[in-house]
């Protein structure tokens, strides 16, 4: 098997190191030796923007806020869903992870930052929640979820106070759906005092058997 080659390394929002890997056509995210994101595994990212744009319905000109780009693909799953009204906006606290996309990442999810509906927002997910509301539609895919967090100081979106900011940022009958590592039925508890409609989703991490993740599909109360 061949090694990982770096092909970049740049500064993590929280102090530490992003680093780029590529081996036979797969692309690798990792900080402090963690993967963060697989371009061989996605497809519980692409699962939030079915979910999500199921939720939504025929909504006119969707207002979108994704929390986190990753390697792209929930951006081109909901851009692919949505029609030529939709508005999305991208908030990513890392600079070179929107590099990363518009360069050697872009060919994995079809250039979705290149989409005329797409906007970036180099800042906290939750100032952009505030700035741009009412949202019909928050997708937060931010660290592994609301308990496995590699950044502590995204704690502040899944407890109490951050899930009330959600909901107060969304449209009525908007719809939070939130990335997880794995189940967490204290969190489905925290969004229904929060004010929301809550269910979770066991999805396939990738194709086939394997790893599954959890979504949690929330409509405002």
């Amino acid at each position: 098997m061949k090694p990982w080659e770096v092909l970049a390394r740049a500064p993590a929002p929280d102090g530490g190191e992003l680093v780029l890997h590529h081996r036979d056509g797969e692309f690798v995210i990792r900080v402090r030796g963690q993967e963060l994101m697989s371009s061989r595994v996605h497809g519980s990212e692409e699962a939030m923007a079915r979910l999500a744009s199921t939720a939504l319905g025929a909504v006119s000109r969707p207002r979108v806020l994704i929390g986190g780009l990753g390697l792209g693909y929930t951006l081109r799953a909901m851009l692919d869903a949505l029609g030529a009204d939709a508005r999305l906006v991208v908030a990513e606290l890392a600079e070179a992870i929107v590099s990363w996309n518009r360069g050697p990442l872009a060919p994995l999810a079809g250039r979705p930052l290149e989409d005329p509906r797409v906007r970036v927002e180099l800042m906290d997910v939750q100032r952009v929640m505030r700035r741009g509301a009412p949202w019909h539609a928050i997708l937060l895919d931010v660290d592994n979820g609301p308990t496995a967090l590699t950044r502590a100081s995204n704690a502040g979106l899944y407890d109490g106070p951050g899930l009330a900011a959600a909901h107060a940022a969304l449209a009525p009958q908007g719809v939070l759906v939130v990335w997880s590592a794995g189940p967490d039925e204290r969190f489905t508890a925290r969004l229904a005092h929060a004010g929301f409609n809550a269910e979770a989703h066991t999805v396939p991490a990738g194709k086939g058997r394997g790893t599954r993740h959890t979504l949690f599909v929330a409509r405002r109360g």
